[in-house]
């Protein structure tokens, strides 16, 4: 994988992090330069994500991207010049195969996280994965994911490659959504690595009725109890000037919060492995 190879994801804390959807080249610039500090100031695996072209809109007239080629090719530029890894998300399996020759990561979206043949796809392409959990599946539900992705990957006979499960939240009633920290022990039992969403936790789904709204001035409080309850690395979507992004703005953190949050992040992730926390936890799961 060119950039961080993530080959610890489980002992070694990692961010994945960017604009949900590819934006114009100089604000793809600025949060890439401010990943690619990150990762060396604090030497974490570092990715940088958005959205090529998004699938799963409110409104039909929502913003999706700067569409399929273009945005591969402006990941692929990001990747070239700053050496961060880079990921988008997939939603046909078509997609597979040609994301996977322009990306590091291929994400399969939460509500695509049952689609059978679009996981095989994604997991024959030999590529590591990102998969976030569905809405409405609990965390034990992850379980059957992850094995198709092992299957898959073992009748092409490919050698194992990273998969990351991801939590964002289960939806409680109409437009909230709710995290259960649970879920973060309960999604590592396969062996995979776990990631916690921080952006999408905090959305309230189609409550601004052509468009999602959120809080994201929790988006800080859940990531760090999210490390400290012993996920493995953040999902989070920042920005420059939320209000201005193209997708997601309720719910992206100000680009500039984001190496302080980090900062504090990275130290929660070392005491929590230091205090062996985990080990306490596995034996009473």
């Amino acid at each position: 994988m060119t950039g961080d190879p993530l080959t610890s994801l489980t002992d070694n804390f990692f961010l994945i992090a960017g604009p949900c959807v590819v934006e114009e080249a100089a604000i793809m610039d600025e949060i890439a330069d401010t990943l690619a500090a990150i990762r060396d100031r604090f030497g974490i695996a570092t990715i940088f994500k958005a959205s090529a072209l998004k699938a799963n809109r409110s409104s039909g007239e929502s913003y999706r991207g700067p569409g399929w080629t273009n945005g591969l090719a402006q990941l692929a530029a990001i990747r070239a010049r700053t050496g961060l890894s880079v990921l988008t998300d997939i939603h046909e399996t078509p997609d597979a195969a040609e994301a996977a020759a322009a990306v590091d990561i291929l994400q399969i979206p939460a509500l695509l996280s049952r689609q059978t043949a679009l996981i095989e796809a994604a997991a024959v392409t030999g590529k590591p994965l990102l998969v976030k959990k569905g809405q409405f599946m609990a965390g034990a539900d992850m379980a059957q994911v992850v094995a198709k992705i092992e299957r898959a990957r073992a009748r092409a006979g490919l050698a194992p490659v990273p998969t990351i499960a991801c939590e964002r939240g289960n939806i409680f009633g109409y437009q909230n959504i709710v995290a259960d920290m649970r879920n973060l022990a309960i999604m590592r039992a396969p062996g995979v690595a776990v990631a916690f969403d921080a952006a999408h936790t905090v959305q309230l789904p189609s409550s601004q009725g052509a468009m999602s709204g959120g809080q994201p001035q929790f988006s800080p409080l859940l990531a760090r109890a999210a490390v400290a309850a012993g996920c493995d690395g953040l999902f989070i979507e920042v920005h420059p000037d939320p209000a201005s992004a193209s997708s997601d703005p309720a719910t992206s953190m100000p680009l500039h919060h984001l190496p302080a949050l980090v900062e504090q992040c990275v130290a929660l992730h070392r005491l929590v492995r230091e205090g062996q926390m985990l080990d306490l936890d596995a034996r009473l799961i």
